[in-house]
């Protein structure tokens, strides 16, 4: 027996002995070693590993990637070798950087981590070799940690004197240590906050410690605090803040209109989603004599009341947007504001910022104004009661009555409307049916210079009194929705216009979009294909026309959702920037965002720049204001972000009632660890583990986006219809899954 081990140990080979000797001697790539301290580095003294460690020295030598620098002693070889990126880690442990120095993104292995995170800029070391054909590396240092606070849940180890918190993200690869007096009283099976304190040398865990106990795993209200909490993303105001606004002088002055142009007079509505708190647009409509008519947009003017340099400003700066999670609004702006003193309401005079233009009915604009103002709301409508205006007038004119009987002018009871003589129920039919017009053109226009119509299906829940779901409904943008969208593009665009073209540049917050990545479209074809669709990518027209059919085509049809998905992500994305490089998606060369100062800082600042500019000031500085855009485009991110993991949340536990129930669905995804559906009759997609598929041994071809079994050749394939059921639902891991039951046409 004595004989056996000693021959294991002798024969014992030294895994990845070759990335191993890299690391040690990059990491100190100023100091030499020999084949002895490399030995005590990898915790081994017996003869067979001392000599497989001196025989790679030598071939690593040989192929010049380390050299000796005195008889026996090795040294990593500087060179342009290092680099810089961002880590993106993969569930499994591996990961990927992305560096604008290499075309295809770096792998690199979980025993190449060397402590970094997902997200974290890091430098890195690229090797000369290749593994599988990918540019393969090990990170070296870590330049800038992506974040440094977690959620997930306490495991606390009384015994021991210690605790552990498993992070809920799957790309959080350690658990994170923490000392019993640092756990913040909370108790085993606790949701936490933790913050990362420390990751030692010789650790194999970082260091933490709980910043906040947010509840019991499982509980409506400590899993919505968990998403924020992940996001760093607030949930309340500090008590000063509230303070400070609670104070603000909201009344309006003589003083200050004197200042502004009075448009209290022009015929003004509002038309919000019906369940809308905050009002931060409205629309005037004037008939002008020689077939003019004047359209004011106009924009709760937040700037009056958020000044640079307060606590107020400060703290609508780091949240730079209003977060919208399934059954609840988390403001930019305390509610003094964002639902009072900002809120358009109706038969309320308000402080506003407008764009006001005179166009004729072909849309043509011969005249624009921008300027601070005050308005009078008249009426407030919800999208649904100026729909019902356009679709009843739309029958009247298709019966052939237009011309010779009046505007139907059937307008709800729940619109309330002023005392003024002249504004009746006529007046404001005739104005919206004269915007909708105008946006009719507007948008067609739009289309025929090569923009892109997205109109993606927005998933919504029906909760009760305690936010359980009780119901799902889809919300598609009808022609109310559209006419809003064109008259606030139109104030967007011509707002960046009118700064955009000054001699000399004056720096401005522009909203740009970058063209699709072609990649990104080849694939989108390949997987369109199979629907019978076909994209042309001749010219830029050309795509821009083709999706739009494409986008078209499947209205209504069981691809819908998983084509409209995958074209979004074939597009760049948009962001902030003082650098103008226009709106792809639009089709628009000038694009900021003006018309939502309530929920987006980056208007807040459009707005000030804007009166800036007007009051003949000197431009901005540019440094400082492209700071300030990424901040904002970086808090989109994240409450977007938020607001699909909330979305996914509400979806499993609106499947937890529909245990063992067979539904049917649509394949939108698939890959070597099993098949993504997405169920027709409420969007909800959830995972059928390929584990859990016995009938067969099922293996992935990634060429035919399909898992195909190795005996039958059943091919489950993207786009496939199949029935699936219920298998589990998990609030705290936000996990759906299935069973296969099988495809529709098999059955």
């Amino acid at each position: 027996m004595t004989r056996k081990r000693k021959k294991k140990s002798r024969n014992n080979k030294i895994s990845n002995l070759t990335n191993t000797i890299l690391s040690i001697l990059k990491k100190e790539r100023n100091k030499s070693f020999n084949h002895k301290q490399i030995a005590a580095k990898l915790g081994v003294n017996d003869t067979s590993s001392r000599n497989q460690i001196i025989k790679k020295l030598l071939q690593l030598k040989a192929k010049q990637e380390i050299e000796e620098v005195e008889r026996g002693k090795f040294k990593a070889i500087v060179n342009s070798e290092y680099h810089t990126g961002i880590l993106d880690l993969a569930s499994k442990g591996n990961g990927y950087i992305i560096s604008d120095e290499f075309e295809n993104d770096v792998f690199i292995a979980s025993n190449n981590m060397n402590k970094a995170l997902d997200g974290d800029e890091v430098e890195f070391y690229a090797y000369r070799r290749k593994r599988r054909g990918k540019q393969e590396g090990e990170i070296t240092n870590i330049i800038k940690r992506a974040k440094s606070e977690y959620v997930g849940t306490i495991q606390i180890q009384k015994k021991k004197n210690f605790a552990f918190v498993v992070a809920d993200s799957v790309k959080m690869y350690k658990d994170i240590f923490v000392p019993i007096n640092k756990t913040k009283k909370a108790e085993d099976g606790d949701k936490v906050l933790v913050s990362l304190t420390d990751w030692p040398e010789k650790a194999d865990s970082p260091y933490g410690k709980v910043l906040e106990v947010l509840g019991k795993p499982g509980e409506h209200s400590t899993e919505i605090h968990s998403i924020l909490a992940e996001y760093g993303l607030p949930h309340e105001f500090p008590q000063e803040v509230e303070a400070y606004a609670n104070k603000l002088d909201t009344s309006i002055t003589e003083q200050e209109i004197a200042k502004r142009r009075d448009m209290r007079q022009d015929l003004t509505f509002t038309i919000d989603p019906k369940d809308a708190k905050d009002f931060d647009d409205a629309l005037s409509f004037t008939v002008l004599d020689k077939g003019l008519y004047e359209i004011g947009i106009h924009i709760a003017d937040v700037s009056h009341y958020l000044q640079p340099g307060t606590i107020l400003d400060d703290e609508a700066y780091e949240r730079a947007t209003s977060i919208y999670l399934v059954d609840r609004v988390v403001p930019m702006l305390p509610e003094i504001l964002s639902n009072g003193a900002c809120s358009l309401r109706p038969h309320e005079e308000k402080y506003t910022f407008s764009a006001v233009f005179q166009m004729n009915d072909k849309c043509e604009i011969k005249n624009e104004w921008f300027g601070r103002t005050v308005t009078y709301s008249d009426a407030r409508f919800a999208y649904e009661e100026a729909q019902a205006i356009i679709e009843q007038n739309t029958k009247f004119e298709l019966s052939g009555r237009a011309e010779s009987g009046p505007i139907k002018t059937e307008i709800p009871q729940e619109v309330s409307l002023t005392e003024k003589p002249y504004n009746t129920k006529q007046e404001i039919a005739e104005a919206v049916l004269v915007l909708d017009r105008l946006a009719k053109k507007m948008r067609s226009q739009r289309m025929r210079t090569g923009a892109i119509s997205f109109d993606k299906v927005e998933v919504k829940f029906n909760l009760d009194k305690e936010a359980n779901p009780i119901g799902i409904h889809f919300k598609t943008s009808k022609e109310a929705n559209k006419l809003i969208e064109e008259f606030m593009l139109l104030a967007n665009r011509k707002v960046s216009e009118f700064i955009g073209k000054q001699n000399p540049r004056k720096t401005f917050v522009y909203r740009v979009h970058d063209e699709p990545d072609e990649a990104k479209l080849a694939q989108l074809q390949t997987v369109v294909s199979r629907f019978g669709h076909k994209l042309n990518f001749k010219d830029r027209n050309s795509v821009a026309s083709s999706l739009n059919k494409l986008l078209t085509d499947v209205v209504g049809k069981k691809e819908q959702n998983l084509v409209d998905t995958l074209a979004i992500r074939t597009m760049s994305k948009a962001e902030y920037t003082t650098h103008n490089i226009g709106h792809y998606g639009l089709a628009f060369d000038y694009y900021s965002h003006f018309t939502s100062p309530i929920r987006r800082y980056p208007d807040v600042m459009a707005h000030r720049l804007l009166q800036q500019y007007l009051d003949g000031g000197k431009s901005a500085n540019e440094e400082e204001y492209e700071e300030k855009c990424k901040h904002s485009s970086n808090m989109e991110y994240l409450a977007t972000k938020a607001e699909r993991d909330s979305i996914k949340y509400m979806q499993i536990r609106f499947m937890q009632d529909h245990q063992d129930e067979e539904f049917k669905g649509v394949i939108s995804g698939v890959t070597d660890w099993g098949i993504y559906v997405e169920i027709i009759a409420n969007k909800c997609e959830g995972m059928v583990s390929v584990r859990d598929m016995n009938d067969d041994h099922y293996e992935f071809d990634q060429d035919q986006y399909a898992m195909v079994g190795r005996k039958t050749g059943m091919m489950y394939q993207l786009g496939d219809e199949v029935i699936v059921k219920v298998k589990n639902t998990d609030l705290v891991k936000k996990h759906l899954d299935f069973y296969m039951v099988g495809k529709v046409e098999s059955l």
